[in-house]
């Protein structure tokens, strides 16, 4: 049999994975194969609220994260996430998510991994290594001056993401770096850095646990928030639902009662007869306006629900 081989790593890599927290040995779980099933659950759960902690510790980071991102994408903008292995299919996983929940273009949040899709679901050999690959990822999507780039690493220091955040900022794209470890390499190449520090994992080095952990919590604060504000929630109502299956559809009939009062018939009747559009059927059940003129305010306020019912309040006074 033939012996596997790899290439030896720089020295000056081995000594920066020793000074990193996410690499560090976790003294409490130094015997974890020998604990039962219980205690290892107790491990991994006490893991987890350091995860949240450390999240909680950067909301004033994730909230200038989030102002700065929503300023881009009100100018027609886009939200770009950037990374590698697990932090890269955090991101793609993100923007996936966001058109169906929240009814956005696909365009409006895109989430781009070392590798490409064939990463998401295999291990793609040195994707990771190479800065100029993340500069011609952006590069090949046209990332300009009115974009938001969040280049997303545990470590900190992944090459990929470097290269993608400095190009980012040549092209005048807002770049935003997040990782999982204090003082960044990515932090040093972005405008703005969000920090998790969320310490030493259960299985030394393995960041999908703790640090994926807090990666998911922050991206789901960053674009949900960003959706929010864009006025795709009301109060906290997924008014721009696209209802694309039955549970959707049921979704979006209880969200009309929600927002109105009114019983199932007369929300499927209002959805019915505003295409499907949950606003526009909010608007009409509560002002008693015509569809097509519900569609035409929602139109004229940027598809902002709560500013569309002030108008058409003002407008019968």
């Amino acid at each position: 049999m033939t012996a596997l081989t790899s290439p030896t790593p720089p020295a000056d890599l081995r000594d920066l994975l020793d000074r990193l927290a996410t690499e560090a040995v976790r003294d409490e779980t130094a015997e974890l194969d020998l604990l039962d099933t219980g205690a290892q659950l107790e491990a991994l759960n006490a893991a987890n609220d350091e995860a949240l902690a450390a999240v909680r510790a950067a909301a004033p980071q994730i909230a200038a994260a989030v102002d700065a991102i929503v300023a881009r994408l009100r100018k027609g903008g886009r939200l770009v996430y950037v990374g590698a292995g697990t932090a890269g299919r955090m991101g793609v996983l993100d923007a996936s998510e966001i058109p169906p929940t929240f009814g956005t273009d696909p365009a409006l949040v895109v989430g781009l991994i070392a590798g490409g899709d064939r990463a998401l679901r295999h291990s793609v050999e040195d994707a990771e290594d190479d800065p100029g690959r993340g500069a011609a990822d952006l590069e090949a999507i046209g990332v300009g001056a009115g974009d938001a780039v969040v280049g997303i690493s545990a470590s900190g220091r992944t090459p990929y993401v470097v290269g993608a955040l400095a190009h980012a900022r040549e092209a005048g794209a807002l770049a935003v770096a997040f990782a999982c470890n204090p003082d960044s390499e990515i932090a040093r190449v972005a405008d703005l850095a969000i920090e998790t520090v969320v310490g030493p994992e259960v299985v030394t080095g393995s960041t999908r646990l703790k640090g994926g952990t807090a990666q998911k919590l922050v991206l789901n604060a960053v674009s949900t928030l960003a959706m929010v504000k864009l006025g795709k929630v009301h109060g906290n109502l997924m008014v721009d639902v696209r209802a694309t299956n039955a549970k959707l559809r049921a979704r979006a009939e209880r969200i009309v009662r929600l927002a109105t009062g009114v019983d199932a018939d007369a929300a499927a009747s209002a959805l019915a007869s505003c295409h499907g559009s949950v606003k526009a059927a909010i608007l009409v059940t509560l002002t008693g306006v015509d569809p097509e003129v519900a569609i035409a305010r929602l139109e004229r306020e940027d598809g902002v629900l709560r500013a569309a019912l002030h108008g058409l309040e003002d407008a019968t006074r």
